[in-house]
């Protein structure tokens, strides 16, 4: 009725037109009808020019604050709701909220406590007293070491609210870590191709011009260039097999493996697999396992690549000794042992820390003339970091080496 009544301008133009109706001839239940229909018409416009609720305002985060300044639940259901780390800090620096991403990610941090008391990088602090004491948004690049690797583009900005008790600022973290390791191995990818493919194409190159002019009809030299340009090639091949395959395993190098893995068997294919080369080199694999299972968490494609280089390393470089012996040790209380000792010449005590370095030989000359890359160690290496692993190297000189796998 107050509505009604706030329009009495459109009433009496109600009344008026029902009556003028009656006049002319109208039946009276007709008239009613018609002054009804009207009331009716000016309560909906009424309701259609009632005030709208204020818009939120799209200049940076904003939130309108209901009344009473009930903007911290609506602030926590909103921040709780995205999947980026978020903080909230007063003006003062000291923290207002977090979600649970941001929990997730850098662990519980009280209310009420400074955000330096969790982050110490100058950077970051630096660009939070400047969002401060400007009121503009700006964002950094910052890197976290503990406990794994990550990288971050951190923001800071004003959070707007409408009719909130105190000023507040957003602080958020976007993870960009698998985005700067895929560009580092894409340039050390080209980096290491780039310098390993040159001594290969260079032979190739050299031997297709002497095929061209000199050799040209000299069918026994170009039958020895073909040999040699086909080794050649099945180099270059191998070692791009070698690096895509880091690649791979540097992708995945955070991410440990859940299901659980019998290294006896294992142990046992590997072994079946390079029968023939050691046949080839006259070198015997013996195998000294427990009885019943020896189970590990990893994954069995990646153990097998790890044992079969070993073992492989183990039948060419010390093929002198003539026995390759692979013990796999299980003792109560202690890591499982895996270790393949060879009885050759052994590796001189300077070049033992390097070895699992992409391309460190200990002779060149000696690795290519047994096909090798140069990457052999450094795969088993990332391979044993994502399981959680070591590999232990021990060698002495006429005596043999031994790796040994700890997991």
């Amino acid at each position: 009725m107050g509505r009604i009544a706030s329009g009495w301008a459109y009433l009496v133009v109600a009344a008026l037109v029902s009556v003028a109706a009656y006049l002319a001839g109208a039946e009276p239940v007709f008239a009613a009808i018609l002054f009804a229909l009207s009331l009716l018409a000016i309560v909906l416009r009424e309701r259609e020019e009632a005030p709208k609720a204020p818009s939120v305002a799209s200049a940076g985060p904003a939130v309108t604050a209901a009344k009473g300044d009930a903007s911290g639940p609506v602030i926590s259901a909103v921040i709780g709701a995205i999947d980026l780390p978020v903080f909230v800090l007063g003006r003062d620096g000291m923290l207002r909220e977090q979600n649970r991403a941001a929990e997730k990610a850098f662990g519980a941090l009280e209310p009420g406590l400074h955000i330096s008391a969790r982050f110490r990088s100058p950077s970051v602090l630096d660009m939070v007293r400047e969002t401060i004491a400007t009121d503009e948004p700006n964002q950094i690049e910052h890197s976290e070491r503990l406990p794994s690797e990550r990288v971050y583009i951190v923001r800071s900005s004003p959070l707007r609210i409408e009719g909130a008790s105190e000023d507040l600022f957003l602080l958020s973290f976007k993870d960009i870590s698998e985005l700067r390791r895929i560009d580092r191995m894409r340039s050390d990818f080209v980096a290491n191709a780039s310098h390993e493919l040159r001594t290969p194409l260079a032979s190739l190159r050299g031997f297709i011009e002497t095929m061209q002019g000199p050799a040209r009809g000299d069918p026994k030299a170009q039958e020895r260039f073909l040999a040699i340009m086909l080794e050649q090639a099945n180099r270059m091949s191998r070692l791009v097999d070698d690096l895509l395959s880091l690649s791979r395993l540097e992708l995945k190098a955070h991410i440990a493996p859940d299901q659980k893995v019998d290294l006896v068997p294992v142990i046992g294919h590997v072994r079946d697999s390079l029968a023939p080369l050691a046949s080839d080199l006259d070198v015997e694999i013996r195998l000294h396992v427990p009885e019943g299972k020896v189970e590990v968490l990893g994954d069995r494609d990646e153990l097998v690549q790890v044992f079969e280089n070993l073992i492989e390393n183990a039948c060419k470089y010390g093929q002198e000794g003539k026995v390759v012996d692979v013990y796999v040790r299980n003792p109560a209380g202690s890591p499982v042992e895996v270790s393949v000792v060879d009885h050759g010449p052994g590796i001189p005590a300077e070049h033992v820390p390097r070895l699992t370095e992409r391309f460190y030989r200990v002779s060149v000359t000696d690795s290519r003339s047994k096909k090798g890359t140069g990457l052999g160690l450094a795969i088993v290496k990332h391979i044993l970091t994502r399981h959680r692993a070591r590999l232990v190297v021990k060698s002495e000189i006429g005596q043999g080496t031994e790796f040994a796998v700890r997991f």
